[in-house]
């Protein structure tokens, strides 16, 4: 088997609602395919679909080498799912959480206890083993969540936005576990919409927007497309925004973003750095910033899209829960 993953031509309707307008992607075993976007760009739908937890309204896919669809039972044999929040019983202690899914999947009591003890250890909650999951941080809830789906030692692993809302260190702490899983020869595909997080874990990446893959290509590639480098220009005086954008189109050929007094734009040549320089001193144009560096993936994102990750945050949300009352 060549991919862990694949998927063709992925269709999804919800009513007149299209979430999905034929998504096609491929996962290497081993590897950890990031599926960036906004929310409601479709990245749920797709986890969604090739979990088997929906049945696609056209296109096909198979999970380590089983169609979802007519190979449903033997997909969930070998996957693990860990949604955007926590799934766990907030009244049972962690011990509890994990014993019981270990049940679920066929262990003995003796051997549901010794993997949950396992993955408890695993992920840092052996002190926490036996208190109510109720009483559990957000990052402590999100590991016993991860730690969860781990118990039946899944080949597969679909992560759906499984950082939200944590805090900076919570979710360097996921990273980890998430890079030790794939040490481990566990196939992730991991959905975000933080951009930092695809760039720190993602061995291959598709953007998705609007149900559709608008891109695709590791995290370098898809910065070269954005144009490599990033040129970054702030006057003092705002009044004189509107120049700068002027100079720095007329120069580089593009147009450039105005993002809270920032002029920014793609970069395939540094050296004109010196002629935007000349020509804002020659308008008469004193600045308080002027910069080249990398480009991130969201501004690869706004390159492909015209518009950031957290543009569609409001609009996001009203699709997300009407898409789960229609499911």
């Amino acid at each position: 088997m060549s991919h862990a993953i694949q998927a063709e031509g992925l269709v999804k309707h919800f009513g007149e609602t299209k979430a999905l307008c034929g998504v096609s992607l491929q996962v290497a075993a081993g590897t950890v395919l990031g599926v960036l976007g906004p929310n409601g760009a479709g990245k749920t739908t797709t986890t969604r679909i090739l979990a088997t937890l929906l049945r696609p309204t056209a296109g096909t896919a198979q999970v380590g080498g089983y169609d979802v669809v007519k190979d449903a039972h033997r997909v969930r044999q070998l996957i693990g799912l860990t949604g955007q929040y926590a799934g766990v019983d907030e009244m049972l202690t962690g011990t509890e959480n994990l014993v019981l899914i270990g049940r679920l999947l066929g262990l003995s009591r003796s051997s549901a206890k010794t993997r949950a003890a396992e993955l408890l250890d695993r992920f840092e909650l052996t002190e926490a083993a036996e208190r109510a999951a109720k009483t559990y941080s957000g990052g402590m809830r999100r590991r016993l969540d991860l730690a969860a789906s781990l118990v039946g030692r899944p080949e597969i692993l679909f992560l759906d936005e499984p950082t939200t809302g944590l805090d900076p260190r919570s979710r360097n702490a996921l990273w980890d576990i998430v890079r030790g899983l794939t040490d481990d020869g566990v196939t992730v595909m991991l959905t975000t919409q933080y951009l930092e997080e695809a760039d720190q874990l993602a061995d291959d990446i598709i953007v998705i927007d609007h149900g559709t893959v608008i891109a695709h290509g590791t995290s370098d590639q898809l910065k070269a497309q954005a144009g490599g480098q990033v040129l970054q220009v702030r006057p003092v005086n705002e009044a004189d925004e509107v120049t700068v954008a002027r100079v720095v189109a007329d120069l580089l050929d593009a147009t450039p973003e105005q993002r809270d007094g920032l002029v920014s734009a793609p970069v395939t040549d540094p050296a004109v750095m010196p002629a935007v320089v000349r020509k804002l001193d020659d308008a008469g144009v004193v600045l308080s910033e002027l910069a080249l560096r990398k480009s991130t993936l969201d501004e690869v994102f706004f390159a492909l899209t015209g518009h950031h990750t957290d543009d569609f945050e409001a609009e996001a949300e009203e699709f997300m829960s009407q898409e789960g009352a229609k499911a």
